[in-house]
């Protein structure tokens, strides 16, 4: 991401190269879905479609199923949408197949799958532990790192049993769940490094960006050199809690904070903010490791970092190592996705990664990403069902300029992109 101030210097964060695309299934959780009319022979059999369209009509069907509704995904090899509904639904599976979507009928409701989440809210809010629905498997996905053993891995495992049989899924992480800050280069305040975001526009029209609430803990004023001089100062954060983000402006007025991420020599522009799907691919973009790629597991996951407990987060397999914190995850269509708050591992080994949602945050502090309207992304959660089609489908307008789909997977460079690990 970068910055400038008119007339002087250009400000950039540093990056570093990228990861090359996986293919795989991209998979939709919560959406609201459906379109009317009785199902024939044509639209009993699922149709073929882009993911943006198999998005919006996840989305268009969860509201129309309702309590039927158990999550969805997309099958990136055969492009269909699969949506689950709780078993003995058959309406609702009928209204799911003449929509052109595959049935897959599921024991848990979302209902059900959210009272165990709340459960394990109140019995084993443990630190280094976390845990979101998964609708692939239609379970509670939990996750316990290295540091929870003994007693506490009892009354974890202990708790996930009481869920019952078939409700959740208990898994061992090798790493420690942690906040990615770091001392070395990217933004700073008081010895700590962290990595800037998504350029946006404050309520009042100012320039500003958006980072990770935790990092704001540092220092109120951040510079884009290490020891250099500050160029912006913390306006609203968020840490532990609701939420992993701070909104900082620039305190120049006059300072350029264009719509982008720089992916180290090329920029992608980003379009609008977006909400995360399970299954959907994404890039991390840091200051340590540069750029990373991998795919959503989880929403809405609840994360118990060891300064406190954050909820609302996005899950996903995407490596990230200290000093990474606040780095923009985006997709290469363009759409701002998440800013990256913390988890385990590291970028050889792997891990799970935990990121704010942009959608919450912009809402939260009352900025606007891109071009601030329905067509480039306005403030909020609310304004996206309508716009996520065309950033995340259009061609040109986006992430083609930066990062672009691989079709040789055997490859190690494309478009001029390089790997990284």
């Amino acid at each position: 991401m970068s910055h400038k101030r008119i007339p002087k210097r250009k400000a950039a964060i540093a990056v570093g190269g990228v990861v090359a695309l996986g293919a795989a299934a991209i998979l939709l959780p919560s959406a609201n879905a459906s379109q009317d009319g009785a199902p024939d022979d044509a639209a009993a059999a699922p149709r073929t479609l882009k993911a943006g369209d198999a998005s919006d009509l996840a989305t268009r069907l969860a509201g129309t199923l309702g309590d039927a509704y158990a999550g969805a995904w997309y099958d990136g090899e055969d492009k269909r949408l699969v949506v689950n509904v709780v078993r003995g639904e058959g309406d609702m599976a009928l209204k799911v197949r003449s929509a052109g979507a595959e049935v897959r009928e599921v024991d848990n409701s979302m209902a059900e799958l959210q009272a165990g989440a709340g459960t394990l809210k109140s019995e084993a809010t443990i630190p280094g532990t976390s845990w979101a629905v998964d609708p692939r498997t239609n379970k509670i996905l939990v996750t316990a790192d290295s540091t929870v053993t003994g007693d506490k891995w009892d009354r974890l495992e202990s708790t996930v049993e009481s869920l019952g049989s078939g409700m959740a899924t208990l898994k061992k992480s090798e790493g420690t769940f942690r906040t990615f800050v770091s001392g070395g280069d990217a933004i700073f305040a008081g010895g700590a490094r962290c990595s800037l975001g998504f350029n946006v526009t404050a309520g009042d029209g100012s320039p500003a960006f958006l980072t990770a609430g935790h990092c704001a803990a540092a220092g109120d004023a951040w510079s884009d050199q290490q020891g250099g001089e500050p160029i912006a100062t913390v306006d609203q954060a968020l840490f532990p809690g609701d939420g992993d983000f701070a909104l900082v402006r620039y305190d120049d007025p006059a300072t350029e904070a264009p719509s982008e991420v720089n992916v180290g020599g090329q920029t992608v522009p980003i379009v609008q903010a977006a909400e995360a799907t399970v299954g959907q691919q994404v890039f991390r973009m840091g200051s340590t490791t540069g750029l990373a790629d991998g795919q959503v597991l989880g929403l809405d996951a609840t994360v118990n970092y060891p300064e406190g407990t954050v909820t609302g987060l996005i899950q996903t397999d995407v490596c990230a190592e200290p000093g990474d914190s606040g780095g923009s995850l985006f997709t290469q269509d363009g759409l701002a996705i998440g800013l990256t708050s913390g988890g385990s591992g590291d970028c050889t080994v792997g891990g799970e990664t935990f990121f704010q949602p942009v959608t919450t945050a912009l809402e939260a502090v009352g900025a606007t990403l891109g071009d601030g309207d329905g067509d480039g992304g306005g403030a909020g959660a609310g304004d996206q069902a309508d716009g996520q089609d065309a950033g995340a489908e259009q061609d040109g307008a986006g992430g083609d300029q930066g990062v672009q789909e691989q079709s040789d997977m055997g490859s190690d460079r494309h478009s001029g992109l390089t790997r990284t690990h």
